[in-house]
C-alpha cells in the first residue's frame, strides 16, 4: 500500500524514471544498447542530424533524445512525436522501431569499469579480473538490463531481420561515420545531404563532445554530483582490450559469448573451454 502511494507520488511529482513503464507510441525510434557501447555519441549524431538548427549539447540532449532510465514519465509523455528515446532496456516487443548499437564485450567491459568508478559505484582499486568475472556472471548493479549477451541477443534474435531494426557496430561506425550515418538517416527517412551529414559528424566529434563535458559536467544529470577526475567521454577507440584485459579475461569473456561475438564479426582470439573443465 505504502510503496504504490510513493509510486503514484512521484509519478504526479514526475520524479519518477520511466525505465520500463512508460507508454510507448506507434510513431516512436528507439536507441537501444547495452550500457557503454556508443550510445551516448550515437544520441549526438542523431540529435545532430534530426535538429541541424539546434545547438546540441549536454544540456539539451535529454530534451531531444530522452533516456528512459534518468528521465520521469511526465517528460516522455511531454517530448514532442514522433520521438526517439535512448535506452539500455533488453527486447521489449512494443517498441515499433530499433536502433541498436553493439560493442566488442571486451571493450565494454573497460569502459563499464571506469565508469563504475566514475559513479562510485566501486573503488579505484576493485580487480579487473574480479569485476570481468561479474560482468560475465551478471553481478553488477546494472543486471536488470540483463548481461551483454543476453541484451544483445534478445534484440538481435527476435528483432535481427526486420526493416524495423537497424543493427549498428560501433566499430563500423568509428571506422566509416559517414557511411554508418547515411544508414542511420534513411532508417529515418532523413534526406542525408553531404552537408547535413558532415555538419553532424563535425558537431559530434569526441573532441567536441570532451569540451562540452568539462563545460557542462555539473548540468547534465549523467555526469552532475560524480567524479570529475574520470570523464564520460573516453578514448572514443576501438580494440583496446588488446592491451588493456589480462588474457584470462579476455578468455572468460569469449567462453560466455563467443558464439554471439562471431555472427557479429567479433575474432575470437583464444580457445574455447568446454564447459566441465570449467
Amino acid at each position: 500500500m505504502i510503496y504504490g502511494i510513493k509510486t503514484i507520488a512521484k509519478y504526479v511529482l514526475g520524479i519518477d524514471r520511466a525505465g520500463r513503464n512508460f507508454a510507448v507510441y506507434p510513431d516512436d525510434t528507439f536507441v537501444v544498447s547495452y550500457p557503454r557501447s556508443g550510445n551516448t555519441w550515437t544520441r549526438f549524431l542523431i540529435a545532430n542530424l534530426v535538429h541541424p538548427d539546434k545547438e546540441v549539447s549536454f544540456t539539451n540532449i535529454e530534451k531531444l533524445i530522452p533516456d528512459t532510465s534518468s528521465q520521469s514519465n511526465r517528460t516522455l509523455k511531454t517530448t514532442p512525436r514522433p520521438r526517439i528515446i535512448k535506452t539500455h532496456e533488453y527486447f521489449d516487443h512494443r517498441y515499433p522501431k530499433i536502433i541498436y548499437i553493439v560493442r566488442d564485450p571486451r571493450d565494454v567491459v573497460l569502459s563499464y569499469y571506469d565508469f563504475q568508478r566514475k559513479y562510485m559505484q566501486i573503488d579505484d582499486g576493485y580487480p579487473l579480473g574480479q569485476y570481468v568475472d561479474d560482468f560475465v556472471s551478471g553481478k553488477l548493479i546494472s543486471i536488470g538490463w540483463g548481461t551483454w549477451g543476453e541484451n544483445v541477443a534478445s534484440w538481435m534474435y527476435t528483432r535481427g531481420k526486420r526493416d524495423s531494426f537497424l543493427l549498428l557496430r560501433y566499430e563500423d561506425m568509428m571506422r566509416d561515420t559517414s557511411s554508418e550515418l547515411v544508414r542511420i538517416a534513411q532508417f529515418l527517412g532523413i534526406d542525408p545531404t553531404a552537408d547535413r551529414l558532415q555538419r553532424a559528424i563535425e558537431h559530434s566529434s569526441a573532441d567536441r563532445m570532451r569540451a562540452l563535458e568539462k563545460l557542462e559536467e555539473d548540468k547534465w544529470v549523467a555526469t552532475k554530483n560524480r567524479r570529475k577526475d574520470i570523464p564520460f567521454v573516453r578514448v572514443a577507440k576501438s580494440g583496446g582490450w588488446r592491451s588493456g584485459l589480462p588474457a584470462s579475461c579476455v578468455q572468460q569473456i569469449e567462453n560466455a559469448w563467443g558464439d554471439l561475438m562471431t555472427t557479429l564479426g567479433y575474432e575470437v582470439v583464444t580457445a574455447r573451454v568446454p564447459e566441465a573443465v570449467r
